[in-house]
């Protein structure tokens, strides 16, 4: 039975959104910057009308709280069909297998609803959650950037996992 469901971020989820964040900011950082304020949840928001970008919040399916969030961004068409994703869990829901769960979901949203081939999160070294997370679910890492993204103000070295549809398609297989 499912626990956990995905669905775009509305104007209704900004401050269960925005305090889940503020609550999350010890447990995020210095990995990522989530959106705190309205304002910039505003701006997160757009992101929903943008189509090279689907955003997703995972939510419980016992009471809709938000357990986490999901980001394909950068999609590219053609006969690249590729994106990047962005993920983080909400702190209080921590190591319930939510964002496993979630995970899942948004690599069936990405390879089956959105017809993508690849899949790239870049994730700081040190983030040994995330990172656990990207292999449990069949990202394999494919290489080191130096100083790849501005986070929180600084350049951050990162390692590029990847997923393409192939290896999730058998990743699945192994986990029915």
């Amino acid at each position: 039975m499912a626990r956990v469901l995905l669905r775009p971020p509305t104007t209704a989820d900004e401050d269960e959104f925005t305090a889940s964040m503020r609550a999350s900011r010890a447990h995020h950082r210095p990995w990522i910057y989530m959106p705190e304020t309205a304002e910039r949840y505003t701006a997160y928001l757009a992101r929903v009308d943008d189509p090279r970008a689907a955003p997703f919040l995972a939510c419980r399916v016992e009471d809709g709280a938000i357990v986490g969030f999901l980001n394909i961004s950068e999609i590219v068409r053609g006969s690249f069909k590729s994106a990047f994703l962005g993920y983080g869990g909400v702190a209080r829901f921590a190591g319930q297998g939510y964002m496993s769960e979630a995970m899942w979901l948004v690599l069936h949203e990405a390879f089956v609803t959105l017809g993508l081939h690849r899949l790239e999160a870049n994730i700081q070294p040190g983030n040994a959650a995330s990172i656990k997370l990207a292999e449990r679910c069949g990202f394999e890492l494919e290489g080191f950037s130096p100083r790849y993204l501005k986070v929180g103000g600084r350049w951050r070295d990162h390692e590029r996992w990847a997923i393409r549809e192939e290896t999730w398609r058998a990743a699945r297989a192994q986990r029915s």
